[in-house]
């Protein structure tokens, strides 16, 4: 499923793993994240941090109803304010995408995977 926008010039067609890639982009620049964690492996309680090339795996984005939805599975830095960290990636998230691909985001549902020490691998 991919997100269509139409305009004078013609017809625009974004898949929904370029929008993953780009809110993931954004959200790594927010202070207290320390990655994405994988979807694949919250079935079985464990969670991989994601490489920088792999952050679209933690990301979800789909088309409810006319909406934009974005969920995003993180792991924050210990010491830090959750409820900080995901607010801040959630604003940063809507801002990006709507300044770079034109749509409105309408929720971007955060959901904390882990906590790790910023400094461990």
């Amino acid at each position: 499923m991919s997100l269509e926008l139409a305009n004078d010039l013609g017809h625009i067609e974004v898949a929904n793993e370029v929008l993953a890639t780009i809110a993931g982009a954004a959200a790594m620049d927010c202070y207290g994240l320390v990655g994405m964690a994988s979807r694949s492996q919250l079935k079985d309680g464990i969670t991989e941090l994601l490489k920088r090339e792999n952050l679209s795996k933690g990301i979800e984005v789909r088309i409810e109803r006319g909406e934009v939805v974005v969920d995003m599975y993180i792991i924050v830095g210990y010491g830090t304010k959750i409820s900080e960290v995901a607010n801040n990636v959630q604003s940063k998230v809507k801002y990006t995408l709507k300044q770079l691909v034109g749509i409105e985001v309408n929720r971007v549902n955060i959901f904390v995977q882990g906590v790790r020490l910023v400094n461990e691998d």
